[in-house]
């Protein structure tokens, strides 16, 4: 089975098609998906889902393209979710230093403040890190979380050494997909496979074997699970094995949502 560990399925580019889109995935091989949060907008839609779509598992966090319109208040809710709406992990969380205009302080303090709600409530992080890995690196250490996992991981392997220290496993999605992506691409051959596991970030992140401009989608999990298997000179079987092992690890609630082997959850 596959496990794809961060998945936008209440995205509005999906629209209503959030069953048809889980029952391709899993025809597909891919038995669960963790679905992150972005923005108090969105807290309600992501566990109504995950409600309703016992395959699903939610996460809840201020993502740091949506801290411009947070506040306080954003805070306390997400208090509120991460102690009532059964999360797997904080998240999606982190710093991006590429975006135009961004308010690095304002970004850094809302980051702060879901490091340390994550460790009260003893929860792993989903990370989104755009050019501010040692950065990322250094609140880390800092305030202390159980791991998590580096979302569409796209630092060096230096730095990937410094996540995995931390107990952080690395996100590999449809970037990997491009043969240009030679560093990316050589990363996801050489890291420890117990460091690596999967994920689509659909609707976002189209692999390079859809068409251009199409959705990406959590059915196409398995092909990159392939391209990781190709780059590894291993199987599949191995490739869905062992990372589902290390998202199981990193992410022990989801442990409570996947069925004993051999059952496929319901959609």
């Amino acid at each position: 089975m596959l496990i794809d560990t961060h998945c936008h399925l209440d995205a509005a580019e999906f629209g209503s098609d959030q069953d048809k889109l889980l029952q391709a995935a899993q025809a597909a091989g891919v038995t669960h998906i963790v679905v992150p949060a972005v923005e108090r907008a969105n807290f309600s839609s992501v566990r109504a889902l995950c409600e309703r779509l016992p395959a699903c598992s939610p996460a809840y966090g201020i993502h740091p393209m949506y801290v411009a319109h947070a506040d306080e208040n954003d805070l306390v809710i997400l208090r509120d979710y991460l102690r009532d709406g059964h999360p797997v992990a904080v998240g999606e969380i982190g710093l991006d230093f590429y975006i135009e205009h961004y308010d690095q302080k304002q970004q850094e303090y809302f980051f702060v403040e879901q490091l340390k709600l994550a460790r009260e409530f003893d929860l792993p992080v989903l990370l989104h890190i755009r050019r501010a890995q040692d950065t990322v690196l250094k609140y880390l250490r800092q305030i202390r979380v159980r791991g998590g996992i580096a979302h569409a991981y796209g630092g060096s392997r230096q730095q990937a050494d410094e996540f995995i220290k931390l107990g952080f496993r690395l996100g590999f999605g449809g970037a990997m997909s491009y043969t240009r992506a030679t560093r990316l691409r050589e990363l996801a051959a050489t890291l420890p496979l117990s460091s690596i596991v999967l994920e689509t970030d659909a609707p976002d992140m189209p692999p390079e074997f859809i068409d251009r401009g199409q959705p990406n989608k959590p059915e196409h999990l398995q092909r990159i699970a392939q391209i990781l298997a190709a780059l590894r000179g291993m199987t599949i079987e191995e490739i869905a094995r062992v990372t589902t092992e290390n998202a199981l690890a990193v992410l022990p609630g989801l442990n409570a949502g996947i069925p004993p082997s051999g059952q496929t959850p319901s959609a």
